[in-house]
C-alpha cells in the first residue's frame, strides 16, 4: 500500500495480521521481556459461538511500573508533532516482569509491598479503524488504582496533559471484550499521526505501509504516554 495515499487506518483483519506479526517479533527479539499474547474474544464463546481467532486482542500483563522522571517523553494527541514521533521510537521499555531481577535505579522490584501492577491490552476499535491501548492498574492484593493514583505513576509530561484534559486524554469505559471498566488512551487523531509517522520515516515511506511494522511504530508512540516503551532491540529490526 502506498503510504502517501493511505489514510492511517487499518481493517480488523489487517489488525489481526499486524498483531500476530508484532507479537512474534517482540517475543523473538526480546527474550528478557514479558511476551505479548493474542487472545480470541470471549464474547463469541459466551454467545455459544465458536472462538474467532481474528476477533481478539493483544495482552501484556502483570508488569511493575518504574518511577517516572522529568525526562520521560510524551507523545499525546494534543502535543504530537513529527519530531516527537521520531524521538519516541528510540526509547527503551521501563517495565519488568513480576519477580524478574532488575536495575533498582530503573525498575521497582516485583515483590515490593507497595508496587503497582499494570495490565495492557491492545484492542482494535472499528469506529476509528485503529488500535487502542487499554490498561488497568492494581496493588499487590488486587485492589484497583483510581485515576488519581495512576497519575502519580505517569511520566511527568503525561501527568501535565492529564491535568489539562483529564477525561479526553485518558478515559474509563467498558472493555470491548471483557465487559468490565478499563482505562484507555483516547484514539482521536491516531490515524492522522500514524500517516505522518510513516511518511516522515524514509525507510517506511519507501517500502509502503507494512503491517509487520504498524504496531511497532504505533506502540513506540502511544506507549510513551504511560511509560511503556519499545525495547531498542525491537526497533533495530
Amino acid at each position: 500500500m502506498d503510504v502517501f495515499s493511505w489514510d492511517g487506518t487499518i481493517s480488523s483483519r489487517d489488525f489481526y495480521a499486524a498483531a500476530r506479526a508484532f507479537a512474534d517479533k517482540w517475543n523473538r527479539s526480546n527474550h528478557g521481556f514479558p511476551p505479548w499474547t493474542w487472545v480470541p474474544s470471549p464474547k463469541h464463546h459466551h454467545l455459544g459461538l465458536p472462538l474467532n481467532q481474528v476477533n481478539g486482542y493483544l495482552i501484556l500483563e502483570k508488569l511493575c511500573l518504574a518511577e517516572s522522571t522529568d525526562q520521560e517523553h510524551l507523545s499525546s494527541k494534543e502535543d504530537l508533532d513529527i519530531d516527537e514521533l521520531t524521538q519516541a521510537r528510540n526509547e527503551e521499555v521501563i517495565f519488568s516482569k513480576e519477580g524478574e531481577p532488575v536495575d533498582s535505579a530503573t525498575l521497582v522490584e516485583g515483590n515490593s509491598a507497595g508496587v503497582h501492577h499494570y495490565d495492557f491490552h491492545i484492542v482494535y476499535i472499528a469506529s476509528y479503524r485503529v488500535p487502542v491501548l487499554y490498561f488497568r492498574a492494581y496493588w499487590n492484593d488486587g485492589q484497583p488504582l483510581v485515576l488519581d493514583e495512576i497519575e502519580k505513576d505517569l511520566p511527568a509530561s503525561s501527568a501535565k496533559v492529564l491535568l489539562e484534559s483529564k477525561w479526553t486524554f485518558i478515559t474509563q469505559e467498558e472493555h470491548p471484550h471483557l465487559n468490565r471498566p478499563w482505562y484507555k488512551l483516547h484514539p482521536c487523531g491516531t490515524s492522522e499521526w500514524m500517516k505522518l509517522l510513516f511518511q516522515s520515516d524514509t525507510s517506511l515511506a519507501k517500502n509502503g505501509v507494512s503491517l509487520e511494522l504498524y504496531l511497532v511504530s504505533w506502540l513506540s508512540v502511544v506507549g510513551q504516554v504511560v511509560g511503556l516503551k519499545i525495547p531498542s532491540e525491537l526497533l533495530k529490526h
